[in-house]
């Protein structure tokens, strides 16, 4: 299962109406995490490293992230995160 991360123009948060979504906050800790639906995401501010089964993968402020439906994961958050998100 494939975390994608990618970076978004200023166009393209506007186009899928990234700012209207809900904000989500965490501060520095580390939790297991499981995906009932994929999730996408935005982080505002904060790092963090996902840990799969395949490998970390560090996400970052100013990072578009799509987690997977079915996705089992340790969320290790590095420095407190700010995120806008969206479940489908």
């Amino acid at each position: 299962m494939e975390i994608k991360v990618e970076k978004l123009s200023k166009d393209d948060i506007k186009k899928k109406g990234i700012e209207s979504w809900p904000i989500w906050e965490k501060e520095v800790s580390r939790f297991d995490w499981y995906y009932d639906n994929t999730e996408e995401c935005l982080l505002l501010e904060g790092r963090v490293v996902v840990e799969t089964d395949e490998g970390n993968v560090e996400v970052k402020e100013g990072d578009f992230v799509i987690f997977p439906r079915g996705l089992s994961c340790v969320w290790d958050i590095k420095e407190p995160v700010r995120k806008h998100y969206n479940f489908r």
